[in-house]
């Protein structure tokens, strides 16, 4: 799919769902052929001719500026992610060639590495922007411990959630952690399409799971930066936790993601419980190692 056919169905499908009635518009009577608003009634919210909307629909958003697209998020009503995302389309089809060569990071600073393995009460990874887990702290490693013996180098949270069996199990809400993963995948595709890394990817799910293309053709988008993580863990049972996703500013692309439990909850015991087990293991594994030497 190119970057217009991203813009044509991302408008549309916005479009699709606002009725006249959600946008402050007559309920004029009769059948209406299209879901949602019509083109003309955009156009109209948004303050431009019907030849411009259905220019910027087909897909050309190319020197459209920031007041033309703000028109358009508040017609459509776009939420503060969605406005990001119209915003990264526009940026993306105007980019230079150099520019749209970028790649999402492979590798964690050493001093990124050990702020990680700082935090030792809570399980916290760095992850980049397409779902590589590219460093993690002990209880990280043992909260995620699934996916981190998923096969894939660098374990990937969107490959775990789709293709591996496991990840029904481990989520106590597949069906939203499902539609996360893609909605935040959609997000870095709208910042950048011409990432082979993510490209290959998207195709690589789409080849391999019904249900990611299903959720990738909704054109959905979502901010990860804070919310609450029910999973069940093969180790410690059930887990209630939030989750904050900080962004390296001297690493573009990159968020440490750190989980917490609220104070004196069974979450709270269940992660102590947790972090005793995995440095049970690291004291076992040392122990064979040193028995071999």
């Amino acid at each position: 799919m190119t970057q217009s056919d991203d813009v044509r169905k991302f408008l549309t499908s916005r479009r699709a769902r606002l009725t006249p009635e959600e946008a402050g518009l007559p309920a004029y009577g009769g059948n209406r052929r299209v879901t949602g608003l019509r083109r003309e009634e955009v156009a109209m919210l948004a303050g431009m001719s019907i030849d411009y909307y259905i220019r910027l629909e087909r897909g050309n958003l190319s020197g459209a500026s920031d007041s033309v697209l703000e028109a358009l998020a508040r017609a459509l009503e776009l939420d503060d992610a969605e406005t990001a995302h119209l915003f990264d389309l526009a940026r993306a089809a105007t980019a230079a060639p150099r520019v749209r060569r970028k790649r999402s990071p492979q590798t964690v600073r050493a001093s990124v590495q050990r702020v990680v393995e700082a935090i030792t009460t809570a399980p916290a990874w760095v992850r980049n922007d397409r779902g590589d887990v590219l460093a993690a702290n002990e209880l990280g490693r043992a909260l995620y411990l699934e996916m981190m013996a998923d096969g894939g180098t660098p374990p990937n949270s969107a490959r775990f959630t789709f293709l591996n069996p496991k990840a029904r199990e481990f989520f106590a809400d597949w069906e939203r952690a499902a539609d996360d993963v893609v909605a935040v995948l959609r997000s870095t595709a709208g910042k950048n399409p011409y990432d082979k890394d993510l490209t290959d990817l998207i195709g690589e799910l789409s080849t391999r799971s019904e249900e990611f293309r299903t959720r990738w053709a909704r054109h959905d988008v979502k901010h990860h930066r804070t919310g609450r993580k029910r999973l069940h863990h093969p180790i410690v049972g059930d887990l209630d936790l939030t989750y904050e996703a900080l962004e390296l500013p001297a690493d573009p692309g990159l968020r440490i993601n750190v989980y917490t439990a609220e104070p004196g909850s069974p979450s709270e015991d269940a992660l102590k419980v947790l972090a005793s087990w995995a440095a049970t293991q690291r004291e076992t594994t040392k122990a064979a190692v040193k028995e071999t030497k």
